[in-house]
């Protein structure tokens, strides 16, 4: 006896049936996604990732930026002058490194975006492809329906 089933004569439980041809609609969706094409997309959106990565996610926290050393036998205005420049200067440094962290990340969603904008196309061209066969089925069905009436009376 299926456990599934529950009691003789019962029949099955009101969920047996819930999710057992869910399996067929998602295999048809895998099966009309273009593997080839997100396979051959696959390389250069991993190596953006990784380039992203490397980049962004393995970089130790910066420290906090010490004073620079500045020459004690300057007036106080050089030295507080020298150190605005070194300032200037770490912070121009972190602004190039954020603007190659940017271009990086725009590169990997770009991709990512083709990528996306390709299933979405294939999508839809499925849907209308489903649509147009299930018209055909239809009229087919009531072809048939015609003609077995007519043998049958």
């Amino acid at each position: 006896m299926c456990v599934a089933m529950g009691a003789p004569g019962e029949g099955p439980p009101a969920n047996f049936w819930k999710g057992r041809f869910m399996a067929i609609g998602w295999m048809t969706v895998l099966q009309s996604v273009p593997w080839a094409e997100v396979i051959r997309n696959a390389p250069k959106v991993a190596e953006g990732a990784k380039k992203l990565w490397n980049t962004v996610g393995k970089k130790a926290p910066e420290p906090k930026a010490e004073p620079p050393d500045v020459p004690t036998n300057l007036p106080p205005e050089a030295q507080a002058l020298a150190r605005l420049e070194a300032r200037v200067a770490a912070l121009d440094a972190q602004a190039a490194d954020l603007r190659e962290q940017l271009m990086a990340t725009s590169a990997l969603i770009q991709a990512l975006a083709e990528q996306n904008t390709q299933l979405v196309q294939r999508a839809e061209a499925n849907r209308v492809r489903v649509a147009w066969l299930t018209r055909v089925m239809v009229v087919g069905g009531v072809v048939w329906l015609g003609w077995l009436l007519k043998t049958i009376l």
